[in-house]
């Protein structure tokens, strides 16, 4: 077969001299050492797992391919989760086989020759020179725990993640964490709670940028690029009106000291694993009362979900129990009339909430979604799930049911938590929540 190249704009024509001359003179730079992954044992216990749920079948589970963001420019390849959980690889066009026997393969382009071809240094999407470099299969296989063969060689024949009996069997594997993944987990919490404290401790010198969102955002980009992957979603820097736009991520306005910043954001691990935390922060460091009277809604809200995370718990029940507490105080505001149980089922609050106050935290920020819903949303909590609660208000700054001062305030509070045998601990207890120890907190980061 005749090599194929992926070549552009930067490629230059090649004599047969340079050709000869680029397949010599290189050292053997092969690693004998290499010791597996930490997710290795982990990943073959969950493809036992697979393979025990479709046993003789074949099941196929690709990585992904590069995505062109633009012309002949890739996004940064990110594999697709279920195939990361199963391997721990990262590589774009692999592909993971469980055979009939319950045997894996991971099929993959390894690193090429120097001896031989022109890919090392022509191709720009898998060339070692314009990259990096890639495992060999004697590599790969030590670092993945795994039988490798090369791509070339796969058979794609089997059901694969566009079945969705294997698709969302992967997702509910995933509801309940491991120890190794609430360790990933815990990591990616930590470091965001560190992002959060660089952005506050940038708000002055925000303040004065045109776009102050955009400075906070790269603030925190920053830190999830030292500390992890990348963020693990796009983030939501909102300062006043903006923040009632649920997912905000142009983050190209203005920061003014007398409005509130919703900053939703989170690092993802370099093993994918991502946090999810919102806090909302008086940019003058002080709350409003109007500020915090709204503040202290969602607070109080957030407060009764968390009161009813515990092993065998309808998952729906804590956005049921954050919900009762907000309509609650619009009725006590003046802003709804009637009774509790009939604005409930009648959805009325909704008007100022929108949406859901929670969801599945892994690999994914919206994990496990392909999920069947009587196992997930419709389903009961278990120890070892991990989960956000984010409760919030968003009173739109053209919505005549409020009163003037009320309107263009948003405000979200948003945990990690994780369920217990007796409960659920707070994973990202490292960020205060209530009203007076935020303002304390960011009096200590200002100076």
């Amino acid at each position: 077969m005749s090599e194929q190249l992926n070549t552009g704009s930067h490629d230059l024509p090649i004599t047969e001299e340079l050709a000869a001359f680029m397949r010599t003179g290189w050292a053997d730079t092969r690693r004998t050492d290499l010791s597996p992954l930490p997710i290795a044992p982990w990943a073959a216990k969950r493809r036992a797992a697979l393979a025990s749920r479709f046993p003789g079948e074949r099941l196929v589970i690709p990585a992904g391919g590069l995505k062109v963001r633009s012309n002949d420019s890739d996004y940064r390849f990110r594999p697709h989760s279920a195939y990361s959980y199963l391997t721990g690889a990262g590589e774009p066009g692999d592909v993971l086989v469980i055979e009939p026997s319950g045997e894996a393969v991971l099929y993959l382009r390894p690193r090429s020759p120097r001896e031989e071809g022109q890919e090392f240094y022509r191709d720009r999407r898998f060339g070692e020179f314009w990259v990096g470099r890639r495992p060999d299969l004697a590599e790969a296989a030590q670092l993945y725990g795994l039988e490798c063969a090369h791509i070339d060689e796969l058979d794609p024949r089997g059901r694969s993640l566009d079945d969705p009996e294997v698709e969302s069997f992967l997702s509910e594997m995933r509801l309940v964490k491991d120890e190794w993944e609430l360790g990933e987990l815990q990591g990616a919490v930590d470091a965001t709670v560190r992002g959060f404290e660089d952005v506050t401790r940038a708000i002055p010198q925000a303040l004065g940028h045109r776009r102050g969102e955009r400075y906070l955002e790269g603030v925190f980009g920053l830190r999830s690029r030292l500390e992890g992957d990348a963020v693990g979603y796009d983030s939501i820097v909102a300062s006043g009106a903006h923040a009632c736009v649920l997912h905000w991520i142009r983050n190209d306005g203005r920061l003014n000291r007398d409005e509130l910043l919703l900053l939703d954001a989170g690092v993802e691990a370099e093993t994918l694993y991502t946090a999810d935390v919102t806090r909302t922060l008086p940019l003058s460091g002080r709350f409003s009362p109007v500020q915090r009277q709204v503040y202290e809604l969602v607070y109080e809200a957030q407060e009764a979900a968390i009161a009813t995370l515990r092993p065998g718990v309808r998952f729906r029940e804590f956005h049921q129990a954050a919900m009762r507490v907000i309509t609650a105080g619009l009725v006590e505001w003046g802003l709804l009339k009637g009774s509790i149980d009939s604005l409930m089922e009648s959805g009325l609050y909704r008007r100022y909430t929108v949406c859901s106050s929670g969801h599945m935290l892994g690999m994914d920020v919206h994990d496990c979604a392909k999920a069947r819903a009587s196992q997930y949303l419709d389903g009961v909590l278990e120890e070892g799930q991990v989960l956000t609660v984010e409760p919030g208000l968003y009173l739109q700054s053209d919505d005549l049911t409020l009163p003037e001062e009320f309107r263009g305030i948003g405000v979200r509070i948003e945990d990690d938590l994780v369920i217990t045998a007796d409960g659920a601990r707070m994973m990202s207890a490292g960020l205060p929540r209530h009203p007076d120890e935020v303002e304390s907190w960011m009096a200590g980061l200002l100076g």
